[in-house]
This record gives structure tokens, C-alpha cells and sequence, in this order.
């Protein structure tokens, strides 16, 4: 008896390592973004995967090397359960490639440009863009990621998500109150998203910030030009005639407050001057002739501003029409033509 109580002993310690062994992964993607060496978030990262992780696995995990931080292309079907969670930290991917969000973007030209630069469907890419996004449109920051090159639609999509809102995690750290909701976040990136269409020189966002808040107070239109380069209107001149016609929620020549939505993707520089705008007692900025802004508190000073930026532009034109007239090498006494 005792004899057989030890083979049948013998026998579970052969066959239960052998069963975990072999019980089915379920596979989900082959190519994932490890966020940290924290054993929960990979467990976690797993999971959303589509992986069937079980209380084995984690303790495999914890007694053996922890994967770091980057993407991973793992070939499960080559491995038993034991093996590769033994291995899990060696699958780490070198094919990897940079890609670029820029400032100013819709989702609609994100996910275009991106599918250009990774090959992946623009179709798939925008329906994920849209079932992962807080708002409808400015969820992701404008800087330079690193995606594996063989990354699938909704991985990438997942990836540039994560790694957007932990960098405005990061921010709201460092600048706002624990307890700022979303919807405070949401107006952050609508402020942002004015800002970046204004101007993008890091040092006049603080005052375009101020503006804002300052015209907000006072409970006055914005009046902005930037508001109205939304969806597909995103590069498109701001005229006169569209101001009058344009009769939707985005036009602050027509409705007071902010529109209801983020118009593009933003810089953290520019999600930061929403936070943190300069104190001062500005109303109106106008563009000079050195392609930077002139900003007043009263509107006599603004008018003046419009009065040179008309003028400048004027002697641009008259220079633009001789030169093509009479030559790019004619030197003419400016100061005689009388503008």
C-alpha cells in the first residue's frame, strides 16, 4: 500500500507540472508594450492581451527574471505554459521604428499619416482611435513614440493611448489637484488645442493662455481664428466670409465660451500654458510682421496693432508684385514708395 501511495505521489508530481505545462495560452497578440518590471502591470498587460493568465503563472513570473519596460514579440506556440513565462523577459523586440504626432492634427489625418508610415489599415487604426478616446477628437500628445514594427492596429492605437495619459498623469502631478476630473482635463485640452492652433512658439502660449482666460472672465467672445480650424476645416484659411457663415458650436465669433470639444492634438508645452497662463491683463494679440504676436489689454492699442499688421502685409504684397514684375535682382528705395 504504502508502495503504491508512492508511485501514485510520484506520478501527480510528474503529471500536474506536465498538465500546468501544457494547458492552452489562448494566444491573443503576438506583439505587446510591457509599461514597467512591475509583475502586476505585466499580468495585467497580458490579460488585455488576451492571454489566459492563471495564480501559477504569477508565481512563475515572480521567482524568475521580471521583463523590463518596451515591446515585446513573443511566439507562444513554441513554448510550453512554464517555458514561456520562464522566458518571458528574452522576447523583448529590436524591430522597432520612430513615428511622429504632430501638433495640430485630427484624428482623421493622425490615423491617415500613421497608416502611411506603418503600413496598417487607416480604417482599423481610426475605429480604434475612436473606441479608446476620452474626447472626440486631441486625446493624444504631439511628441515622438517608438512602436514595434510589427504592432497591429489596436496594439499601436493602445500603445500611443497609454503612453499620452500617462505623460498628462505625469502633468497633473506636477501642476493640478488630485482630484481634477475629467471633465476639468477635457477643458485643459480644449485651451491647449486653441493655443496650438494660434501660435506654436513655446514662449507666447502662457499670454494666448491668458487671453483666454482673461476674455472667459469677462464673459466676452473669443473671437478666435483657431477655433474654427476644426475637422475637416483643420488647414483651412480663416476668411471674413466663412466667420459670418460658419454657423457651428466651434465659431467664438458667434458663441461665447469654449467649444465643446478639443479641435486637434496638442504639445505638452501647450497643455501646460492652458494650465499655468501668465498673469496679465491681455485681451487681443495680432500677428507683426515678425511672424510673432503683439498683445494689448485695450482695444484702441489692438486697433493700432491691426493697422501695422494691415500695412505690413500690404508692403509685402506690393514688394511680392514688383519683384515678379521687374525682377529679383531690382533694388528699389522702399522708404520713397510711400506706404
Amino acid at each position: 500500500m504504502k508502495r503504491f501511495i508512492f508511485y501514485i505521489e510520484i506520478l501527480l508530481l510528474t503529471l500536474v507540472p506536465l498538465s500546468y505545462n501544457f494547458m492552452p495560452l489562448h494566444a491573443g497578440n503576438r506583439v505587446f508594450y510591457i509599461p514597467s518590471s512591475d509583475n502586476k502591470e505585466i499580468i495585467k498587460t497580458l490579460q488585455d492581451n488576451k492571454y489566459s493568465v492563471t495564480w501559477i503563472d504569477e508565481i512563475i513570473l515572480s521567482i524568475n527574471k521580471s521583463p523590463k519596460e518596451g515591446w515585446y514579440s513573443v511566439k507562444p506556440i513554441e513554448y510550453g505554459r512554464f517555458m514561456f513565462f520562464k522566458h518571458l523577459h528574452k522576447q523583448e523586440t529590436k524591430k522597432t521604428k520612430s513615428i511622429v504626432i504632430y501638433a495640430g492634427e485630427t484624428k482623421e489625418e493622425l490615423t491617415k499619416r500613421l497608416a502611411r508610415d506603418t503600413g496598417l489599415s487607416v480604417k482599423k487604426l481610426l475605429k480604434s482611435y475612436k473606441s479608446l478616446a476620452y474626447f472626440r477628437d486631441g486625446d493624444i500628445i504631439a511628441v515622438r513614440y517608438t512602436i514595434a514594427s510589427k504592432a497591429d492596429e489596436n496594439t499601436t492605437m493602445k500603445y500611443l493611448f497609454k503612453q499620452s495619459r500617462e505623460q498628462v498623469k505625469n502633468l497633473k502631478k506636477q501642476y493640478l489637484d488630485s482630484n481634477t476630473t475629467l471633465s476639468e482635463i477635457k477643458r485643459l485640452h480644449i485651451i491647449a488645442s486653441i493655443i496650438q492652433k494660434e501660435s506654436n512658439d513655446i514662449k507666447e502660449m502662457p499670454d494666448i493662455s491668458s487671453v483666454i482666460q482673461n476674455r472667459l472672465k469677462k464673459n466676452m467672445k473669443l473671437q478666435m481664428d483657431g477655433t474654427l480650424n476644426y475637422g475637416k476645416y483643420s488647414h483651412t484659411r480663416v476668411t471674413p466670409q466663412r466667420i459670418r457663415e460658419d454657423k457651428s458650436v466651434y465659431n467664438t465669433y458667434l458663441h461665447k465660451g469654449l467649444p465643446p470639444h478639443p479641435i486637434s492634438t496638442v504639445t505638452l508645452d501647450a497643455l501646460k500654458a492652458s494650465i499655468q497662463p501668465n498673469k496679465t491683463k491681455y485681451l487681443y494679440f495680432m500677428l507683426n510682421k515678425k511672424g510673432k504676436h503683439d498683445f494689448s489689454s485695450s482695444y484702441k492699442k489692438h486697433v493700432q496693432n491691426i493697422k501695422v499688421f494691415r500695412k505690413n502685409q500690404k508692403t509685402k504684397k506690393i514688394k511680392k508684385s514688383l519683384k515678379l514684375n521687374l525682377g529679383g535682382d531690382i533694388k528699389i528705395d522702399w522708404g520713397s514708395v510711400g506706404i
